[in-house]
């Protein structure tokens, strides 16, 4: 069931964006402004209650439901924020505190905030401490990721409209749990996107009289890069399922693990990319670089490659030499 509603998720999606989305668009967001129609598009659909609970006004998914839906975005570059206000307002709705329409936006406290100057609210994260800001009451100071995206710093100035407390199942390191599974899934679609683009540009370049997708350096390299790519897309989906079984809290190791993974990928996956397409694939008019900047920011974003291998180091000492047991039962513990 879930298989059949991401997909269909991620069609309508995929579909939105089509219409309203592009290189002009991501253009034009990374130079300052807002993609007010593709907004609208994907406003539309109503994705940003995916995961609120039905009886809070929500479509009462899981997150492996949206892992498609993540993915379309990240093939697109993400240029509407809608990861993050899907993951706004799950936090939100596990706080017991109303979700409000418009755009909507998260961080943990004292990090940049995405998309951060365009939001209408902002939630802002301490521990298991969840306050809902309305941005206008936010002092900022703007910023910008290596994909141009906004990265803005909030500084709270008064009360917050609304706060709440997460429950037990959601733990103290909710906004990061939650950015890590958001950005992972969002990678695997980016580099499907460069993929793509890298065996096009294989296929129809020549060289010596062939496509350079003929030679075999070539091939070898474009197999790499779509191992790598399954990989991130089986180990985001692998996570969302643990969170959805166990709560946030406790498919952390799932989740590191994903983001270790598309981390890794990110960066194997750009390279080759970018060797394929030469000199091509930087330029101002070609569409790879708007993706390729956005699988190095994303590994940033949800704690990197070292700050997940050290946590999931210290989850394996802790088995105390049980870790077979620990990976092969994980699946049989419900979310507290």
């Amino acid at each position: 069931m879930a298989d059949t509603i991401g997909a269909e998720l991620a069609e309508q999606a995929t579909r939105a964006l089509e219409d309203s989305a592009g290189v002009d668009v991501l253009r034009n967001l990374e130079s300052g402004g807002f993609p007010g129609a593709a907004w609208g598009a994907m406003e539309a659909l109503g994705l940003g209650a995916a995961l609120v609970p039905e009886d809070r006004g929500g479509a009462g998914l899981g997150f492996l439901d949206i892992v498609p839906v993540l993915e379309a975005l990240g093939r697109a570059g993400a240029p509407v924020p809608l990861a993050e206000g899907i993951g706004a307002a799950a936090l939100l709705a596990a706080a017991g505190i109303e979700v409000p329409e418009g755009v909507l936006t998260f961080a943990a406290a004292g990090a940049a905030v995405p998309w951060g100057r365009h939001a209408g609210h902002v939630v802002l994260v301490d521990g298991a401490r969840v306050a809902l800001y309305r941005a206008a009451a936010l002092r900022w100071t703007e910023g910008t990721n290596t994909a141009r995206e906004a990265r803005d710093l909030a500084e709270p100035t008064g009360a917050p409209t609304a706060e709440g407390t997460l429950p037990n199942a959601w733990g103290a390191e909710a906004a990061i749990l939650v950015t890590a599974l958001l950005r992972s899934a969002q990678i695997a679609g980016a580099m499907q996107a460069a993929l793509a683009l890298a065996v096009d540009h294989a296929n129809t370049r020549k060289q010596f009289g062939r496509p350079i997708g003929r030679f075999q350096a070539v091939q070898q390299q474009l197999a790499v890069f779509a191992s790598e790519t399954s990989a991130v897309s089986v180990a985001a989906a692998a996570a969302a399922r643990a969170a959805d079984r166990r709560g946030l809290a406790g498919a952390a190791f799932e989740i590191g693990c994903a983001k270790v993974t598309a981390g890794e990928a990110a960066a194997k996956g750009a390279a080759i990319a970018h060797q394929v397409l030469a000199a091509m694939g930087i330029t101002e008019e070609h569409s790879l670089h708007h993706l390729t900047r956005r699988l190095w920011s994303w590994r940033e974003e949800g704690g990197t490659e070292r700050f997940w291998s050290a946590r999931l180091g210290a989850l394996v000492q802790g088995t105390q030499g049980a870790l077979w047991t620990f990976i092969t039962d994980r699946d049989e513990e419900p979310a507290a």
